[in-house]
């Protein structure tokens, strides 16, 4: 497509609140040439959704806060490798899902698995609050999921969070961890198998 204003430089971006009807592509490109306010039009869009799958990885509010800063930092310095500008939601996603992994290992921890046994105590205490009389049961049946879900190989268990709790794709999944698609296949296969076979008394 044809510029037709004259010089390198590219035209002036409209005003901050006119930046929030412009389609990511154009927002991408102007992004990478170094238009400040075209960035952080793409960081409010995208901004949640990013903070809500950190949290999902880290298990902490806190914690996704600054795993989001280091991907929006990442990511502002990485724009001119995004070959297609419209689909900057899932590269941004892609980021976010590393830096939590990077953030977890700095840690050396297993969030993951605590925000696991948050998303499981959910279910369980909508299942209390329904049906008292069925309290028990579920209790225990929650406890049996989260004892299988932490007896996974840690890198079944992160493709299986980053597929139930981030609903990302076999494919995204694959550049999350940097590994093949077959990989995520068999590895998600794998840990369900044995998730079905440890909760099997409970079905």
């Amino acid at each position: 497509m044809t510029d037709h204003v004259t010089g390198s430089s590219p035209p002036p971006s409209p005003a901050p609140h006119q930046l929030d009807l412009v389609p990511d592509a154009l927002l991408a490109g102007r992004a990478a040439d170094g238009d400040t306010a075209a960035f952080e039009a793409l960081a409010r869009r995208h901004g949640p959704v990013m903070r809500a799958c950190a949290r999902r990885m880290t298990g902490s509010l806190a914690d996704a806060d600054d795993v989001v800063q280091e991907s929006l930092m990442h990511a502002w310095k990485q724009l001119d490798t995004l070959r297609d500008g419209a689909a900057v939601k899932s590269w941004l996603l892609r980021i976010t899902g590393s830096r939590s992994i990077d953030y977890l290992r700095r840690r050396k921890t297993h969030a993951d698995l605590g925000d696991v046994d948050q998303g499981v105590e959910a279910g369980a205490g909508a299942a209390r609050q329904d049906h008292p009389e069925t309290a028990a049961l579920s209790g225990s049946r929650m406890d049996a999921l989260k004892a299988a879900l932490a007896a996974l190989p840690e890198e079944q268990r992160r493709c299986w969070v980053l597929k139930q709790f981030n609903d990302q794709s076999y494919e995204e999944i694959a550049q999350t961890l940097n590994i093949s698609t077959a990989s995520v296949r068999g590895r998600l296969a794998r840990a369900r198998i044995t998730l079905a076979r440890e909760m099997e008394e409970w079905r």
